[in-house]
């Protein structure tokens, strides 16, 4: 194996926000080998988030521009980069690790790609991809654990997600065919990350992704919500297209708080729960429901450590007397997550300590927001 254009891929994909860490095993050039050709994995070191035509990435790797464009399209189709149709031309842009073509290798994942994941995660614990602010993944509450008083944005609310979107699309868990994989999977059901788009019929010829009906997606959100699930998305308010109904247990960012032991691994929602103690019969439904340690009981009544709580609801669901709710969180804790994806580069990018020019290409068009104030 050629060593190092896949160390040259693994620094372009760690100089990006959501980071590459690297091992003292290598294992991470081992999962790049895995999914990349050497000349594919040439072509996407140099190679800018936002996309350019092919001539353009040619140039800078010093190769033909029609092989070039060929290597390209094989990896848009394989869900290693993503290709965009522009003014006559198509345009490729790099994908992260995660959340990208990670989560893009379903039709391709096998046991042995599934065991180098499982290593990689490992011995990074969470490093960079976790332990960075803001955190990559944001909590979206329970629906029915808000009361209905509440003011509540429209990127705070699953349904409204949804709602607002012109297709849907649902398809299996990357983190559970992966843990399943490597014999350490759960009894939740696969077929439970949504997927959505601006525009209709998007998902009708996916290989991956199964069409739903906007009504089939608010029922799913619904199931998983009885199920226990926890409802994540990416950590920004607009163009979101996603909702991951994670576990514990699989879910790669979720396991950050819980087997890796890193706080900020999800951005908690801007609620928190409350237990009414005159309601409340000390069962302890809520206390098994909940994933990461928040609830107890104490003189047979549930106790909220507000330390552990991600404001995530699951808990609800499973109260016989409707005793536990969520509040909106003291102001001073309370903050909206960046307004988009490239509001979240930017500040991401600044905490890791790279800078946004070196990622985006010049005249990109794309307009950069000013450096956050500490």
């Amino acid at each position: 194996m050629d060593t190092q254009v896949y160390r040259q891929l693994a620094r372009r994909l760690d100089s990006i926000p959501n980071g590459f860490p690297a091992t003292e095993s290598g294992i991470e050039l081992l999962l790049l080998a895995k999914l990349f050709t050497p000349q594919e994995a040439a072509l996407a070191a140099e190679m800018f988030l936002v996309p350019e035509p092919a001539a353009d990435i040619a140039a800078r790797a010093g190769a033909d521009p029609g092989s070039a464009r060929q290597t390209l399209k094989d990896m848009a189709r394989r869900g290693l980069i993503r290709v965009r149709k522009g003014k006559g031309k198509l345009t490729f842009g790099l994908m992260p690790f995660v959340v990208g073509f990670y989560e893009e290798q379903l039709p391709r994942m096998n046991a042995e790609l599934a065991a180098l994941v499982e290593t990689y995660f490992r011995e990074v614990g969470g490093q960079t991809f976790l332990d960075a602010a803001p955190p990559i993944h944001r909590v979206i509450p329970v629906g029915e654990a808000v009361p209905f008083d509440l003011q509540v944005f429209p990127y705070e609310q699953a349904a409204a997600i949804v709602e607002r979107a012109k297709s849907w699309g649902v398809r299996d868990c990357i983190c559970r065919v992966q843990k399943r994989m490597v014999g350490e999977g759960c009894d939740y059901p696969l077929e439970t990350c949504m997927v959505m788009a601006p525009v209709e019929h998007a998902f009708d010829n996916s290989e991956v992704d199964r069409a739903i009906t906007k009504d089939e997606a608010l029922q799913l959100l619904r199931e998983v919500e009885e199920l226990g699930l926890v409802h994540t998305t990416g950590n920004y308010r607009d163009g979101i297209h996603y909702i991951c109904n994670c576990c514990p247990c699989c879910c790669g960012v979720l396991r950050g708080l819980t087997e890796f032991g890193v706080p900020t691994a999800v951005a908690h929602s801007n609620f928190q729960a409350v237990v009414e103690e005159e309601t409340c019969l000390g069962c302890g439904a809520c206390v098994e429901r909940c994933h990461f340690g928040a609830l107890s009981l104490s003189d047979e009544v549930a106790v909220v450590d507000l330390s552990r709580c991600l404001g995530c609801g699951v808990c609800t669901p499973a109260c016989p007397t409707a005793a536990i709710r969520l509040e909106r969180r003291p102001e001073e804790e309370v903050s909206p997550p960046p307004a988009t994806i490239i509001d979240w580069m930017a500040r991401r990018a600044s905490a890791r300590g790279l800078r946004i020019e070196d990622i985006l290409p010049q005249g990109a068009g794309v307009t950069r927001p000013a450096r956050p104030q500490s």
